[in-house]
């Protein structure tokens, strides 16, 4: 069993149905600063109770002793272990342009949780994650994707790179996302079935990751800081990619140079 906390996530949870809530628990101390109720908190209590989910009143020492943070908003869920989709789920998606992200070893779970949420927010098919050496999608995750955790679909992979050729035989453009990449992002074409690849905090991307991508693009910087947080060089791309596959027609610059054989930067 896990633990989730907060607002937003535990009514996520409820409201997604992907996973099984065993209960959840309520401070009795549930008042606001006015000394009413806490209204946002009792929506939630109640639509637990319409999922026939069981709440309980505990002290709200005992929740953040469980949470291991006293950040709880007064509402925990203990709910069964989160089973990720493996790569091929995500291929046999229908939806076409077709556009993931895949993360290749992020280890700040706030930085992860900031992601999954843009993932949500700006239509995102599906997110790839390494199985080691990246971020476990944690409670503090799903706290900060503000619930997004529980919808977004999430896939495992043993070996990222290898992942990612997969998918490049399955007609899926790998772009990787790196201050010394050609050309700008604004130039690309996400209108065609694209995966979009962030390295590590302070590092970027691995170099076999990076040798498999087909294009590595860049965010031009106007100021004297090289490169952005990576949750807000990921932002700043899944939207332009976003605005692109609601505006089809408008061609970029990249559209018409894209050679017939697949290669990557390191064929």
């Amino acid at each position: 069993m896990e633990v989730l906390y907060g607002l937003h996530p535990v009514e996520e949870a409820i409201r997604s149905g992907s996973r099984q809530l065993d209960h959840i628990s309520v401070a009795r101390e549930r008042h606001g600063a006015n000394g009413k109720p806490d209204a946002r908190l009792e929506a939630v209590i109640a639509l637990a109770r319409a999922a026939k989910i069981r709440v309980s009143l505990e002290p709200r020492d005992q929740l953040t002793r469980l949470a291991r943070t006293d950040t709880h908003q007064g509402i925990l869920a203990v709910v069964r272990e989160r089973q990720f989709l493996a790569l091929e789920d995500l291929l046999a998606l229908p939806h076409h342009p077709r556009f993931f992200l895949a993360l290749d070893g992020l280890e700040d779970p706030h930085n992860l949780g900031a992601l999954i949420r843009t993932a949500d927010g700006a239509g995102v098919d599906g997110i790839l994650l390494p199985e080691r050496r990246s971020a476990p999608i944690t409670a503090t995750v799903a706290k900060t994707s503000a619930g997004a955790s529980e919808h977004v679909r999430i896939a495992r992979v043993t070996n990222l790179a290898r992942a990612l050729e997969q998918m490049k035989k399955s007609n899926i453009w790998v772009v990787g996302l790196d201050e010394r990449g050609t050309p700008d992002y604004t130039d690309y074409d996400f209108s065609t079935d694209t995966v979009l690849v962030l390295g590590r905090e302070g590092a970027g991307l691995h170099d076999l990751v990076k040798k498999t991508c087909d294009h590595l693009l860049r965010i031009p910087m106007a100021g004297q800081v090289s490169s952005l947080n990576v949750s807000v060089a990921g932002a700043v791309v899944m939207y332009e990619a976003l605005r692109q596959r609601r505006n089809p027609s408008v061609q970029h610059p990249m559209t018409t140079k894209r050679p017939k054989e697949r290669r990557g930067l390191g064929s």
